[in-house]
């Protein structure tokens, strides 16, 4: 019976789970107005340069003639801008921060000839929602101002009466506030503020009638500083340098014809002496700025293929279309609009017809600028890439390159003097007396003048660098200046100490010397004329090192650290490290309060070093920016802890010079080309890494074979780490130390005693010696 009873629940519980009780839908309801609109928000305001760009673009449109940018935090703390424009009338200040609402547009049909660059109102509902804003307006006419509050895009409290200049300031303070998740990705990422320079940068050389300023809080002066002009090319050299101005070229294009395409273009392209790293493409379609990948791809194929020299060239580009043809209302961001061409009724449109519409999907770029894809390329982009080849070729003889004959083969051959007679030497005949100054080694490209043409190296310990040999050696020969050094007393005495006590001899040697080889793990040989000379390549980084961070001041470029490194950390390693007794824990209490003692002061510092010397270290006192002081090249990481305890202890805070001088001599020396950590394989420094034989003592002289075979043991792992850490380092010195050092370093007259140069040989008089013989 209970079986029974037992079998029935089952199959009635099999049952159910086979015909579930069905669910009712889920129910759809209404988001709350405030969600929609916060939602909204995140999508037109991704980041505080996005913020930036929409309030610039807001003052373009009010006919502004003056517009001034002030940032803090990157944007997160404070965004301020201040233009001279119309300003907000009084009236509408109620509803100036709700969505949808503009002075820009009335009817839907508007959007077919619409020029502004704003036009739906989401710009400033969305900062609300996102951030505090406050406004301060006057209108022309007005004896006074009005400032007004504004959340969640609504007025707080009734527009306050107060003084005010023309035009209409816009402050956003604590930039997502209420969005956590992205606050603190936006705070452990790179600083927004180089976007927003290199924004206002692109927009004061399209605006020539508008000044631009942009500046960090609390800095002296600007770092973008402009003036109206009637001249592009004017305006180009005021923010980009007359580097830059001097060497572009003026290009136009266009079209007319109804059935292909109605376009004008103009600009400014480099020429074949213009040098740089990477493009630069300033692009604005019906001013409004944005980046076009493929019209991108085709200017830099034209260089590569015409001046391979400059194939990284500078272009400023400015499209006009007729307004009718452009739809901007495709995408409620602005992120995509629909560009049109007018053609008869009678062509047929095809996917694969050069007459198609033309798709621009305007997607942001680093947030700002929008990038546009054009389904089909071959009308606009193919008339302006034959300008621009067309100009190139035709600007292309006023370059003149020499041209160089090298010898491939490894071994070095003398060349006869023109005086000789050219018949070819017996066996028996006396051989030709060399001059002197053919032994003098002239080319430092050339492998024959180096020990590695005679040395048999080991496969293993081999550098594959030579493909980016030629670029490295460009970017080094041709990087143009940095900008010029900050304007502040103490940094321009360091630099006049520098060019004061320049040793002229050293100098001489300095920038016509030829890298031989590495003699050990410090000295390196060099040729200078006929003179042999050791040099001391750490003394001579770490001097160049300092000398570039005062050159550089305010003006670093960074090195992202993978993972932020906690300051107080990488001081215990460093304290461990001087420690002779790691193994006691007598003074670990001491060395924690070094530490805590360390950490605290580096944080009271971290804004300065941050504008002044690129090593940003967040608010948790983190270390997660390093600056970079000669272009490629990365400084030992192992060294990092010994650097953060450097700047802890030997930095003197209180007088301006002296801090700044202890600090970028701390740089130097962290970045300075010391022997990596890891003993030379080369020579004695292999028994570093032969494994400790494992037999007891007490097995005696019967295991002693058996230590004899562990003895050859070796770590092949580290033993290949040190192998490329040491090629690493010697490749650095060769190809990034000794042309630096031609180019920027200004030896002290103390290298000439310390022993930083010791003069080896003389080859005349080896030569002479040799003749006797």
């Amino acid at each position: 019976m209970d079986m029974d009873i037992e079998t029935s629940e089952r199959m009635d519980m099999e049952e159910s789970v086979s015909n579930p009780i069905p669910k009712e839908p889920p129910k759809i309801h209404r988001l709350d107005e405030a969600v929609v609109n916060r939602i909204a928000a995140g999508e037109v305001i991704q980041r505080p340069v996005s913020a930036v760009k929409e309030l610039v673009e807001n003052s373009i449109d009010a006919d502004s003639t003056s517009i001034s940018i002030l940032v803090k935090d990157g944007g997160l703390k404070l965004i301020q801008i201040s233009d001279d424009g119309h300003g907000i009338r009084y009236e509408d200040l109620p509803i100036l921060c709700e969505r949808h609402t503009t002075s820009k547009l009335s009817t839907y049909e508007d959007l077919q000839s619409i020029k502004s660059m704003g036009f739906r109102g989401e710009a400033l509902a969305s900062m609300t929602y996102v951030g505090h804003v406050t406004v301060t307006t006057i209108t022309k006419g007005q004896l006074h101002g009005y400032r007004a509050s504004y959340r969640d895009g609504k007025m707080e409290h009734e527009p306050k009466a107060c003084a005010a200049v023309k035009g209409t300031q816009i402050m956003i303070e604590n930039l997502f506030y209420n969005m956590s998740a992205r606050r603190k990705t936006l705070q452990n990422s790179a600083d927004d503020y180089p976007k927003i320079v290199d924004l206002i940068c692109r927009f004061a050389i399209h605006h020539m009638s508008v000044n631009f300023s942009c500046r960090k809080h609390g800095a002296a002066r600007a770092d973008v500083h402009s003036v109206s002009t009637s001249s592009r090319l004017d305006a180009i050299r005021s923010v980009y340098g007359i580097s830059v101005a001097q060497n572009l070229m003026k290009i136009e294009a266009s079209d007319c014809d109804p059935s292909s395409s109605i376009f004008e273009m103009d600009g400014f392209i480099s020429n074949s002496n213009y040098i740089a790293k990477k493009i630069t493409m300033i692009l604005f379609v019906n001013d409004r700025l944005v980046e076009c990948g493929a019209l991108k791809r085709a200017i830099e194929i034209v260089y590569a293929a015409t001046l391979p020299k400059a194939s990284k060239p500078f272009i400023y580009m400015s499209i006009k279309l007729p307004p009718e043809h452009i739809d901007v209302n495709v995408h409620p961001t602005k992120r995509e609009v629909k560009m049109k061409i007018k053609i008869n009724e009678n062509v047929k449109i095809c996917v694969r017809s050069p007459l198609a519409l033309f798709i621009l999907r305007f997607s942001c770029i680093g947030d700002v600028v929008c990038q546009v894809s054009l389904l089909n390329q071959e009308v606009i982009i193919e008339k302006i890439q034959s300008s621009v080849e067309s100009k190139l070729r035709n600007s292309n003889e006023s370059r003149t390159f020499q041209e160089q004959r090298a010898d491939p083969s490894p071994s070095v051959s003398i060349s006869m003097s023109k005086d000789s007679p050219k018949q070819p030497s017996s066996s028996g005949s006396k051989s030709q007396k060399t001059p002197v100054h053919k032994m003098v080694r002239t080319d430092s490209q050339d492998p024959a003048g180096r020990l590695h043409a005679y040395l048999q190296l080991k496969p293993s310990s081999q550098l594959q660098g030579s493909s980016s040999l030629t670029s490295v050696r460009s970017s080094i020969r041709k990087r143009r200046n940095p900008r010029e050094t900050a304007d502040l007393t103490s940094i321009q005495e360091l630099i006049r100490e520098i060019d004061s006590s320049c040793h002229s001899e050293l100098l001489d040697i300095v920038g016509h010397c030829t890298y031989i080889g590495m003699a050990d793990d410090v000295f390196a040989l060099m040729q200078h004329n006929t003179q042999l000379y050791l040099a001391n390549v750490v003394n001579l980084s770490k001097e160049l090192m300092y000398q570039q961070v005062l050159r550089r001041f305010a003006h670093f470029s960074a090195i992202q650290l993978s993972d932020p490194a906690p300051v107080s950390e990488l001081i215990m390693l460093a304290l461990k490290e001087e420690d002779l007794d790691p193994e006691g824990n007598e003074d670990d209490d001491l060395k924690k309060k070094i530490a805590e003692m360390n950490t605290e002061l580096i944080k009271q510092k971290t804004e300065m070093l941050d504008e002044y010397f690129g090593i940003h270290i967040d608010p948790n006192a983190n270390l997660s920016r390093l600056p970079i002081v000669l272009d490629q090249y990365t400084p030992d990481m192992d060294r990092v802890p010994e650097f953060v305890l450097c700047l802890g202890n030997d930095v003197n805070w209180d007088d301006e010079k002296i801090c700044f001088q202890t600090i970028a001599a701390a740089i130097g020396n962290f970045y300075a080309f010391h022997p990596p950590l890891l003993p030379n394989p080369s020579g004695n420094g292999l028994q570093f890494y032969k494994r400790v034989p494992s037999g007891s003592p007490e097995e005696g002289n019967a295991s002693k074979s058996a230590e004899d075979a562990n003895k050859e043991e070796i770590e092949h792992e580290l033993l290949l780490e040190a192998e490329s850490a040491w090629a690493q380092r010697e490749w650095s010195i060769q190809h990034v130390l000794f042309p630096s050092m031609r180019l920027f370093l200004k030896p002290p007259a103390s290298m000439a005693t310390n022993g930083t140069f010791i003069k080896v040989a003389s080859l005349e008089k080896l030569y002479k010696i040799f003749e006797r013989c």
